[in-house]
């Protein structure tokens, strides 16, 4: 999605927009809220994704569709 570079651009250009007095009181706010969404989401019944084990293999539910009528696409 994006890179290393965008990143860093865009921390750049809020460090320079915010300020760098006021960057760390920003960033104590956004990871105090994501704690109190998370512990909502929690208590709510919600599964919350942790990050937990990035090399463990998700299950993905889906439907098989079949294949396409070849001779189907010729007649359009």
């Amino acid at each position: 999605m994006f890179g290393l570079s965008e990143v860093a651009v865009v921390l750049v250009v809020i460090a320079v927009v915010v300020g760098v007095r006021k960057l760390p009181g920003l960033v104590r706010s956004a990871g105090v809220s994501a704690r109190v969404l998370k512990a909502e989401a929690r208590a709510d019944g919600t599964p919350v994704d942790d990050g937990g084990d990035p090399g463990a293999p998700r299950v993905v539910r889906g439907e098989t569709v079949p294949p396409r009528d070849a001779s189907a696409d010729e007649t359009r």
